[in-house]
């Protein structure tokens, strides 16, 4: 899994690129964001991009005008008409990418929770250990620690000295969706890499490309997952069309009459019977990624960039009932419903409040 090859995050990979072909990679590193959006993904092509016997250009991402998709570019010209680099990535088939891709590697080492749920200070310290060594046969040892949020106080204690003046040869990754569980001293030791949530036409595609999903289905899904593949692959398809369905339903009866008594009972459909919490989430976030497109046809985005085309002809005939504020208070709204909802208020209450702001 080269750099090229993660969905998303075009700024951070081009980051890490350059600092792996120049050196200057810090030793301690926090890759934090949302679960499911590409952070491991990204530590293992780090890994490999560090100790890949062939290595070649990261290739930079250059936005055509009119809204189409990025194209690759190998160098991006300065002034004066000379390359800039945009930094080293994996060749994805020489034997050390392989063997770090299956997770054999000698010299990139993974932690993960055990089945305790949480990683003990035995483990840190056998890691650490290990860093104390030249690498057997890579270049530099990477070292892993995925839901780095598990590792018990004693063991972020064991880490402290190290990712203070780690090995030469070593670097350490810590993955979290919740950076706030660590402690700030190592918070403090390690420099971080925020990881925002995919788009829906990522997520898309990585359903598509990688897991076979129907295009469809996957868009569905794509559209109901908030920026996570993993939360995407969770869903079935049944439930991910429901969810979008049902949000389509919402802004259709919104956008078709005022009467507040009509709107509460969109809201009930939304919410549905059973008042399921995560039912209402897929739903929400279903929804802010429909008056996401709203947005783009209004703007006339190239078709590409919409999460659901295939529910352009629905969203068109919503574009005369919204327009350009009233789509930004509807995103603005739909945010803050999902912040409500998070902080454990009554979904009905939630729903309620959506349908007669939205």
């Amino acid at each position: 899994m080269p750099f090229r090859a993660v969905a998303g995050h075009r700024p951070l990979l081009e980051l890490l690129a350059r600092a792996t072909s120049r050196g200057t990679l810090p030793p301690s590193l926090v890759f934090a964001g949302p679960e499911g959006v590409g952070k491991r993904l990204t530590a293992i092509a780090l890994a490999q991009a560090l100790n890949c016997e062939r290595p070649v250009e990261y290739p930079a991402m250059r936005v055509e005008i009119g809204g189409a998709a990025p194209v690759p570019v190998m160098h991006v010209e300065r002034g004066g008409g000379a390359p800039l680099s945009t930094g080293n990535d994996a060749c994805g088939e020489c034997a050390p990418c392989k063997r770090i891709a299956r997770g054999v590697h000698s010299d990139v080492l993974i932690l993960e929770p055990e089945d305790s749920g949480s990683i003990k200070i035995d483990t840190v310290r056998e890691a650490i250990d290990r860093t104390a060594y030249r690498p057997f046969e890579g270049r530099r040892r990477v070292v892993i620690v995925d839901e780095a949020d598990a590792l018990i106080v004693e063991a972020q204690h064991a880490l402290l000295k190290t990712l203070e003046e780690p090995p030469p040869s070593s670097v350490f990754v810590l993955i979290t969706s919740r950076p706030e569980v660590l402690l700030p001293t190592v918070r403090s030791r390690c420099h971080r890499l925020r990881f925002g949530p995919l788009t829906p036409g990522d997520v898309a595609d990585v359903l598509i490309r990688e897991h076979g999903v129907p295009a469809p289905d996957a868009r569905a899904a794509a559209a109901a997952s908030g920026g996570s593949v993993g939360r995407a692959l969770a869903e079935s398809a049944g439930d991910a069309n429901e969810a979008r369905d049902a949000a389509a339903r919402l802004l259709e009866g919104a956008a078709s009459s005022t009467d507040p008594r009509r709107r509460l009972d969109g809201a009930k459909r939304l919410v549905g019977s059973a008042g399921d919490r995560d039912a209402l989430s897929r739903r929400l976030l279903a929804l802010s990624s429909l008056v996401r497109d709203l947005g783009l046809l209004r703007s006339r985005a190239d078709d590409r960039a919409l999460a659901n085309a295939d529910l352009k002809p629905r969203l068109q005939s919503l574009l005369r009932s919204y327009d350009d504020d009233r789509t930004l208070r509807a995103f603005s709204t739909v945010d803050r419903a999902l912040s409500a909802l998070d902080r454990n208020a009554s979904p009905k209450i939630v729903a309620d409040w959506l349908a007669l702001n939205i």
